[in-house]
């Protein structure tokens, strides 16, 4: 009789290890699967942290006045300036300044984008300013400026340095951009112009239960910078409440 054969398998049986253990590529997926699920928790824990400013500490405004008031003080004196500098402005970007004044923080939300302002918060910031500033003495100053800033651990994010025709930069930061200061030289005005931002933190003189909205300027308003001038004029000074406050 012709020999007979057994007809082929029409269907493969899945491999297997062992006796009956699963494919090793199939147990890869389940890890992978893990590993993602693991690393979206943390992205989203992350965006959380990020986006909650309830944590924000609560500093009177004339203390954070005086903080910003301090590096101010500190950059006008690296910058080798004598000539005092009194409260106010009479033209913006033309006249001397030593000014105050204060911004919205904001809370960025569950994915740091929705850009909402914190009731309540405030950013104080310190700005100052003077004209007839030669070039030599604005390319040396901010050179001492920045080896200062850069010894004190700040990160200097952009510096140019001045020269006859050349405006010249310095921005710095630390404490991932809570604190933040920034100096100008315009070449064309021979016009200096720094400024200091502190970080953000609740007004104590706010509550929660106001029914009126919370205006940051009332923070700044409520405190006048001293006269700006060598530190040695200013030894115990600090920013004071205003008159008017």
């Amino acid at each position: 009789m012709p020999e007979q054969t057994t007809p082929a398998a029409t269907a493969t049986a899945a491999p297997t290890t062992g006796s009956g253990a699963p494919s090793p590529f199939l147990g890869c997926l389940g890890c992978g699967g893990l590993a993602l699920v693991a690393l979206l928790v943390l992205v989203v824990r992350l965006a959380w942290n990020a986006g909650d400013a309830t944590d924000l500490p609560r500093v009177a405004p004339e203390d954070m006045a005086g903080r910003v008031f301090r590096h101010s003080q500190e950059a006008y004196d690296a910058m080798g300036f004598t000539r005092p500098v009194r409260p106010g402005v009479e033209r913006v970007g033309v006249s001397p300044e030593n000014t105050l004044d204060a911004g919205y923080c904001y809370d960025g939300g569950l994915l740091g984008m929705e850009d909402k302002t914190v009731d309540g918060a405030y950013r104080m910031h310190h700005a100052w300013a003077l004209d007839r500033v030669p070039a030599s003495q604005a390319a040396a100053g901010l050179r001492r400026l920045h080896r200062r800033l850069t010894d004190e651990g700040w990160e200097i994010t952009s510096y140019r340095a001045a020269g006859k025709g050349r405006d010249g930069t310095l921005y710095a930061q630390r404490d991932d951009g809570d604190e933040r200061m920034s100096f100008d030289w315009f070449a064309d005005r021979q016009y200096f112009a720094g400024g200091a931002t502190a970080p953000c933190a609740y007004d104590p003189g706010w509550r929660q239960s106001d029914a009126e909205p919370y205006f940051p300027d009332s923070a700044a308003g409520a405190v006048t910078p001293p006269v700006l001038g060598p530190s040695s004029a200013h030894a115990t000074a600090g920013a004071r409440p205003s008159p008017a406050a």
